[in-house]
């Protein structure tokens, strides 16, 4: 299991390479890059920046692997966050999980990606022409973690755009 929240980019063939070693049972790995979109709702977007709770979010980042970990028979598992300054394009999350079986490693991966989009203390601020703004959780979030059988935990409105 590895975590990281970080400024550093990271190189996708480096880390799946690694989780496959891991394990000589795995025979699947799945993985989701989340990018910087250049728009959101419409509006152009310049530039985003993520903040965190050190410590904090990295054990959140632990409990959603141990969370999928009781669900799926994960072999092992990587989630990398970035914070900070980021451009459109710029890779934000990496989220690899390394299964015996294809179907566990899907669910298990899109498990991870809906429970972190919800559950883990990230704030986004997009840089658009109308000014900064904070990012506010979103109902299709809640909904992806609800088939789950999970509810958010998100914070009221004024929570800084806590996702």
């Amino acid at each position: 299991m590895k975590v990281c929240v970080q400024q550093a980019d990271f190189d996708l063939n480096t880390e799946i390479a690694a989780l496959r070693q891991s394990n000589p049972a795995i025979g699947a790995v799945v993985s989701f890059v989340g990018l910087v979109r250049d728009m959101n709702e419409g509006q152009d977007v310049s530039a985003m920046t993520l903040e965190h709770y050190p410590g904090m979010t990295e054990k959140a980042l632990e409990n959603i692997i141990l969370q999928a970990q009781t669900r799926w028979a994960v072999q092992d598992a990587v989630i990398i966050h970035r914070v900070g300054a980021l451009l459109p394009l710029d890779q934000i999350v990496l989220v690899a999980v390394a299964t015996q079986h294809r179907g566990e490693a899907f669910a298990a991966c899109e498990f991870m990606m809906d429970y972190l989009k919800t559950q883990a203390p990230f704030w986004k601020k997009e840089s658009t022409p109308q000014g900064d703004h904070w990012v506010d959780a979103r109902e299709t979030d809640d909904r992806a973690l609800a088939k789950w059988g999970l509810t958010s935990a998100n914070a009221t409105p004024s929570n800084g755009g806590a996702t």
